[in-house]
C-alpha cells in the first residue's frame, strides 16, 4: 500500500506507523468543530472515520483501518491494522474540506511515539504488559499477528517487542521509538545532538536512526516515506 499512498500525492499528510496523520491550524475552536464536523459527514458517506483530537489552534487527524488484509509470500491471510484505499479517498475528501474551510495543513508538525521492548519471551511476558497498559491481558496483537501491544482506544503508545541480545549482557531493555515527517527529521536528529545525545547506529537512515543522551539511554528517530513523495 505504501507505494499507492506516494502515489496518490496526498500532500496534506504523513505517513507514520501504521496510519497516515495530519495536522490542520485554526483560529479558533469554533472554527475547528465545524471543520471536525464535516469531516464527520464525509465519514458518514464513505462508511470509514478518522480518529481525530483537537488542541489549541490545530486539529488532528489519524486514519487506519483495522480489516487490512495482507498476504504472505506463502498465501497465507493476515488481517492488520494498516492504510488501506478507504484511507486514502478520506484524506482526500478532508483536504478538500479543509480548502472549503479557509484551513491550512502543517504536515511537519505531525508525530506519534511508541516504545519498545526488548526480550527473548515476548509471548510470554505480553500479557503482562498488555494487562498493564490496557487493562486487558489479551489487547495483543490487535492488528497484526505479532505479540505487541496496541490499545483500540489509543489512550497509550504501542508497545513492540525486540530481541534481545544473545551475549547475556543486561543493557537497557526499553527504548522510545519517535515518528516524525520526513521534512523535520534532519532538524530533529541535529538538534538531539546539539543538546549532547550521540548518532548511534544510523545504518538504516532515514527510515531509522538511533540516539543515545550522556547516560547511553537509547532512542529511535523513524521516519516513513512521505506519500506526497514518488521516486
Amino acid at each position: 500500500m505504501d507505494a499507492q499512498i506516494a502515489e496518490a500525492g496526498l500532500a496534506d499528510w504523513r505517513k507514520l506507523a501504521q496510519g497516515l496523520h495530519a495536522r490542520y491550524v485554526v483560529d479558533d475552536f469554533g472554527t475547528g468543530a465545524r471543520f471536525v464536523a464535516a469531516v464527520g459527514e464525509a465519514g458518514d458517506a464513505l462508511g470509514h472515520h478518522p480518529s481525530v483530537s483537537m488542541g489549541t489552534g490545530h486539529v488532528d487527524f489519524k486514519l487506519v483501518s483495522d480489516d487490512a488484509v495482507h498476504r504472505d509470500d506463502d498465501g497465507t491471510e493476515l488481517v492488520l491494522q494498516w492504510v488501506t484505499q478507504q484511507d486514502v479517498d478520506l484524506a482526500w475528501r478532508i483536504t478538500e474540506i479543509a480548502v472549503d474551510h479557509g484551513v491550512a495543513a502543517e504536515p511537519g508538525s505531525v508525530g506519534m511515539i511508541e516504545l519498545g521492548l526488548d526480550t527473548r519471551q515476548s509471548a510470554t511476558i505480553a500479557p503482562v504488559w498488555a494487562a498493564l497498559l490496557t487493562g486487558n491481558a489479551e489487547a495483543q496483537g490487535h492488528g497484526s499477528p505479532s505479540d505487541e501491544i496496541r490499545d483500540a482506544t489509543g489512550r497509550v503508545p504501542n508497545l513492540w517487542f525486540g530481541d534481545a541480545s544473545d551475549d547475556g549482557t543486561s543493557g537497557q531493555r526499553f527504548h522510545v521509538e519517535v515518528y516524525v515527517a520526513h521534512e523535520v527529521a534532519e532538524q530533529r536528529i541535529a538538534a538531539a545532538v546539539a543538546a549532547g545525545g550521540t548518532v548511534v547506529d544510523d545504518t538504516d537512515a532515514p527510515s531509522l536512526t538511533v540516539i543515545a543522551d550522556q547516560d547511553g539511554n537509547r532512542g529511535v528517530l523513524c521516519v516513513a516515506e512521505s506519500p506526497a513523495t514518488t521516486d
